[in-house]
């Protein structure tokens, strides 16, 4: 890293990254802009995480292992790496999931996107619109608003311990079903946690729906999940803001991950397209399937049947929470417990490819299987990687606007620009460096 430090004072910048990321392990990146004669060159948001090889971990292990091996990616979305994994094997092996087991894997979804979407709205975007360096700062002067925050993040968690056996990296979740299958009486207690939880998320949309908002707006094309029935979240085709689609067997064929030398992340291009994933792209090409609730609080937040400002992807977050409460309700309502939990899967040799909807976007996992069970090559393609040249864009579109900034200024913008999209590396508070040349 020292070798691209072009003076002294910015080789004792990357020094003092050096030292931050050392204290913390997840969510670090840096942010490097070059401006040439008053125009932007290039703005580079720099992961500098050492590769974590989970594709390679995955190779010569049995087919049943995937969903608690890759869970440990994310401490945030585990559920999304064990659904997409769970739908890639089954894929695999010819498997067809009980109704039931569909239906169970969602409501344990919902509380992930209920707890990661609290997190991120209350935790760490929302002090951005409100002036205070952090949610501890937040607290001071909007308690209630950080505790109604609290509770939400805690109804989700519920949801998560309850189906999954514990609120953090979930371990009843199996290829084909669950270990166990939680009875209604179990589920009872949710149902009165959500409900109350239901006026939080409805309050938390006229929360943010209050904030200011820049006017600006996204091109990238859209992509998300799509399901014939209902707001996709465990599983779907894809479709994309053009107004094309293909089924996930097609992936690799649309989507190609790359490299670029300021990153250990993985870029992606959609048929050579940047292309962006997450909450923007899901209301914007799906928001009518969302519950009567969850449009009414939309509606009355002021957002439109398209919504490409990053700014605002808070309102549809706290919009997705609304229908995450609502839809956990309607599952626990019409619950039905799958007996016996899972379907037994027999491995065979093919290649399985999975989807799902992880809070911050689409997830996509493909694994080789040998004839005896064992994976032979695996395939794991985050959100993160996938929105990374879109938040570049949106970055450099957001710089060349406020060039007139000074240094300090220009960084909050660019960490806000960062946190609007809520990358993977969103668990660090101040997890962006500026380094600004200017020739």
């Amino acid at each position: 890293m020292a070798g691209d430090a072009p003076d002294g004072d910015a080789a004792a910048e990357r020094r003092q990254l050096t030292v931050r990321a050392l204290a913390r392990v997840e969510g670090e990146g840096r942010l490097d802009v070059a401006v040439r004669n008053g125009s932007v060159e290039s703005a580079q948001l720099n992961i500098y995480e050492p590769p974590r090889f989970f594709e390679a971990f995955l190779r010569g292990r049995d087919f049943r292992e995937p969903p608690d091996l890759t869970s440990r990616i994310c401490g945030i979305c585990p559920v999304a790496y064990q659904v997409s994994a769970c739908n890639a094997l089954e894929q695999a092996c010819g498997a067809s999931v009980d109704r039931r087991v569909v239906e169970l894997r969602r409501l344990l979804y919902c509380g992930e996107w209920i707890a990661s979407h609290a997190l991120h709205i209350y935790f760490l975007h929302a002090p951005d619109f409100l002036g205070a360096p952090d949610s501890v700062a937040l607290a001071r002067s909007q308690r209630g608003a950080v505790e109604r925050g609290l509770a939400l993040k805690k109804a989700g968690n519920a949801i998560l311990e309850t189906v999954g056996g514990r609120p953090i990296h979930p371990v009843n979740v199996r290829v084909g079903g669950f270990y166990r299958a939680p009875t209604r009486t179990d589920l009872a207690p949710l149902a009165e946690t959500l409900r109350r939880a239901l006026d939080d998320a409805i309050e938390t949309v006229r929360w943010v729906a209050g904030f200011e908002f820049p006017d600006v707006r996204l091109e990238s094309t859209l992509m998300a999940l799509h399901h014939p029935e209902r707001y996709a979240i465990e599983d779907g085709d894809i479709r994309t803001s053009g107004g094309g689609g293909f089924p996930v067997a097609d992936f690799d064929d649309h989507v190609v991950e790359y490299h670029v030398p300021h990153s250990t992340a993985l870029h992606a291009r959609l048929d050579g397209e940047r292309y962006l994933t997450g909450p923007l792209a899901r209301y914007t090409l799906h928001h009518e399937q969302l519950s009567a609730t969850a449009r009414e609080a939309a509606t009355a937040a002021g957002l439109d049947t398209e919504c490409r400002n990053p700014f605002r992807s808070i309102v549809v977050r706290a919009v997705e929470v609304v229908y995450a409460v609502d839809e956990a309700l309607r599952l626990i309502e019409a619950y039905e417990r799958p007996e016996p939990p899972a379907t037994p899967v027999t491995a065979r040799a093919a290649v399985g490819r999975g989807v799902s909807e992880a809070p911050r976007g689409l997830l996509y996992h493909r694994y080789h299987l040998a004839a005896n069970g064992l994976i032979e090559s695996a395939n794991i393609v985050p959100p993160t990687a996938q929105n990374q040249d879109a938040i570049e864009a949106d970055l450099a579109d957001r710089i060349g606007e406020h060039l007139d900034l000074d240094d300090a200024a220009l960084t909050a913008l660019c960490e806000r620009t960062i946190r609007n999209h809520d990358p993977c590396i969103s668990c660090a508070t101040h997890f962006l460096d500026l380094r600004v040349v200017r020739r």
